[in-house]
């Protein structure tokens, strides 16, 4: 198959996802091509089969905002057409799935015929979604769309409640993670920059967006520590990080705590750490809590949205109410209370990350693309 994906190309899990679902439809001869505003950043092209088409947005004096969606629109029809593409997978809601509309409706004035499936991955549903300004298009976007799929049973049902007009099918297809990218080596050396004296590492990764509540990791942190040996790790920068230095300082816990900023491949990061913390509000998902359980770290989260199907709780971690600093402190206290605890959870987180193994999501995306193109009576060279 001939297989366009559109994508944000940020740090945020559905840039992560889409990139790495393509290269491994790369992986298993499909050839892919990438579609957006620049490179993504876990996009590498260490295959013959990926490919990267740059969409240039000229800065016109007429326009105060750039019209995105239209140049967009404009580089689908262009790729399809001399690519010779199969169909369109978009990532993202907004404004993906109506870019891929309105270029599939200029390629059938053409007599071409261009198939697209759109993925939601969170925000663009229970975020920037809820806008109403956004309804109409979101809504029809959706049902015009050959197919629907979601990250999460939790977003499948946000979608049909925040966009009741939604008449589509959505098929949940989980998120993943490539367990070969997990493959733990033995980083006490590098465990021992950050924990010199053995203490407990703890570690968090987000984009630091109000959503994801870092002033809680803080809190929970400073719980902990006054408890056993601990150090903090944040991955990641956002609009919260002056926040978080001053929490920092109000609770005195600067000297234990190590920010590293953003990182494109954080699995050494992870492979080092005892414990994730994750306390957002919500997640469609939980992309950075599954990628610490295959690095065998287990995880505090809240029960929020599409957490409560990816952490299982008492087993690869534990569960709190949003903003239940109390509990959440208290069950990390209690996975890192002695090394057989600790030890055992690890095993466990481990085990439930094998269930989002790549080697079983990918099948049921190209199970899916066969279907779609099956039903436009699209016939795959």
């Amino acid at each position: 198959m001939k297989i366009g994906i559109v994508c944000y190309p940020t740090f945020g899990g559905s840039g992560v996802v889409a990139t790495e679902l393509g290269k491994a439809l790369a992986e298993k001869g499909h050839q892919v091509h990438f579609i957006t505003y620049s490179q993504p950043v876990r996009l590498d092209f260490f295959s013959d089969n990926l490919f990267y088409h740059e969409v240039s947005v000229s800065d016109y004096p007429l326009f105060e905002y750039q019209p995105y969606e239209l140049v967009l629109s404009s580089k689908l029809v262009d790729v399809v057409k001399y690519e010779k593409l199969d169909l369109l997978h978009v990532h993202y809601a907004i404004p993906h799935a109506s870019a891929a509309y309105m270029a599939k409706q200029i390629l059938a004035s053409q007599g071409i015929n261009i198939p697209f499936i759109t993925t939601l991955h969170g925000t663009d549903i229970t975020l920037v979604g809820k806008d109403p300004s956004f309804e109409p298009v979101i809504t029809f976007a959706i049902n015009e769309s050959d197919a629907v799929t979601a990250v999460s049973e939790s977003l499948k049902e946000d979608t049909y409640v925040n966009f009741p007009n939604v008449k589509k099918d959505i098929q949940v297809i989980p998120n993943f993670i490539c367990l070969e990218d997990h493959k733990s080596e033995n980083n006490q050396c590098h465990k021992k920059m950050y924990a010199p004296n053995g203490e407990r590492l703890l570690i968090h990764v987000s984009n630091f967006r109000k959503v994801k509540r870092v002033e809680d990791v803080l809190r929970i942190f400073d719980v902990v520590r006054k408890k056993m040996p601990a150090k903090l790790i944040l991955v990641g920068d956002g609009p919260e990080r002056g926040n978080i230095e001053k929490l920092c300082r109000e609770l005195n816990t600067c000297e234990d705590i190590k920010s590293l900023g953003k990182i494109v491949n954080p699995e050494q990061v992870l492979s080092i750490a005892d414990l994730f913390l994750l306390p957002s509000e919500t997640e469609s998902f939980g992309l950075a809590a599954l990628e610490a359980m295959a690095s065998k770290v287990p995880v505090i989260s809240t029960n929020s949205g599409g957490l409560s199907e990816v952490n299982k709780n008492g087993f690869s971690g534990y569960m709190s109410n949003v903003g239940d600093i109390e509990d959440m402190a208290k069950n990390a206290i209690h996975i890192l209370k002695d090394d057989a605890t600790l030890n055992q959870f690890k095993i466990n987180a481990y085990e439930q990350a094998k269930k989002f193994d790549i080697a079983k999501i990918l099948p049921m995306y190209e199970k899916l693309y066969t279907e779609v193109l099956a039903k436009n009576k699209i016939l795959v060279k």
